[in-house]
């Protein structure tokens, strides 16, 4: 059998864009399966959430944001530190660029590698990537939650952490006068999970379980449809969690049989296929989900840095 294309190396065709209005001043920018992202209106202010590949990429956004409004942008925030999510950001001008604590020491610890790692995989979303001018890094962190007032009665923006799951940094923007949630990729609707670099078992425990409680009644998540009405909401969050429960259940029964992670990838591909195999960056994400559970059952407790070679040496292993 042919090895399949690697990652979305082969993915070249340009995906369709739109802008959904949630709220007033509460915009979302969907593009069929690509990263999504968002923005907040304050009384004399925006804040963006997450900044794209590249500067580029991300004033074609911004484009299309200032169709809605001129306001300049005085936060952005950064849900995790993957080199789609904020590579982009000094097309923002903003003020501040806020992130976890965890999340700057990611990018001090690994980000030129995951920013080599994520072009080879994703090239297309890496527009003029000679437009980024170097890592991005936060000017604010913090470890549990930071709240920003929109000022009028537009109420406020409450940045948190809910615990580990798509990495170890992910916050989320939650609207609480609104009922409406950022989530970033810890919750994905309607496309595959990329866990490369996830704590499963907290993640589809207790850190779902806290996004839960929020009480949202529309999502946005990482990638995928906008989920609207709390039965959607809980479908996104239910589907996430049944993702990471599937891999957990088939990955540890070939653990505890003894047998080899290309059998933990081969059974958890035909667990996941029916379901999910169709969804966006699922043959993708697979290898390296997969492979970084396998180190997480041995007792592996941080990810290992994902550089572009072990990338390629993971895809010819898995998914042939």
């Amino acid at each position: 059998m042919a090895t399949k294309p690697f990652a979305s190396s082969a993915d070249l065709t340009d995906k369709q864009r739109a802008l959904e209005i949630l709220a007033d001043g509460v915009y979302a920018l969907t593009a069929e399966g690509d990263p999504n992202i968002g923005a907040i209106e304050a009384e004399d202010f925006l804040i963006c959430f997450e900044a794209l590949a590249t500067p580029v990429a991300a004033e074609e956004w911004l484009g299309i944001l200032r169709t809605h409004t001129g306001k300049p942008v005085r936060y952005l925030v950064l849900s995790h530190y993957h080199a789609v999510r904020v590579l982009g950001a000094s097309a923002f001008d903003a003020d501040v660029i806020v992130a976890h604590d965890n999340t700057r020491a990611l990018i001090a610890e690994r980000g030129k590698q995951d920013w080599e790692s994520e072009y080879g995989r994703m090239p297309r979303l890496f527009k003029q990537p000679e437009s980024i001018p170097g890592l991005t890094w936060p000017t604010l962190t913090f470890s549990d939650q930071v709240t920003i007032p929109l000022g009028g009665d537009r109420g406020e923006v409450n940045l948190r952490y809910l615990g580990r799951g798509h990495t170890e940094g992910d916050i989320v923007a939650w609207l609480p006068k609104q009922k409406i949630l950022f989530a970033g990729d810890l919750v994905e609707s309607q496309a595959a999970l990329y866990t490369g670099d996830a704590f499963h078992r907290d993640w589809s425990t207790s850190t779902l379980d806290n996004l839960a409680g929020l009480g949202a009644e529309t999502l946005v998540g990482g990638r995928g449809v906008i989920a609207r009405g709390a039965d959607e909401v809980a479908a996104a969050i239910g589907q996430t969690k049944h993702f990471l429960q599937v891999m957990l259940r088939e990955v540890g029964a070939v653990r505890e049989r003894g047998g080899t992670l290309k059998e933990a990838f081969d059974a958890t591909h035909a667990a996941l296929v029916d379901r999910y195999g169709k969804w966006p960056i699922f043959e993708h994400c697979l290898p390296f989900d997969v492979s970084r559970l396998w180190d997480e059952l041995s007792g592996v407790e941080r990810p290992v840095i994902w550089t572009a070679e072990r990338d390629r040496e993971v895809w010819e292993q898995l998914q042939q």
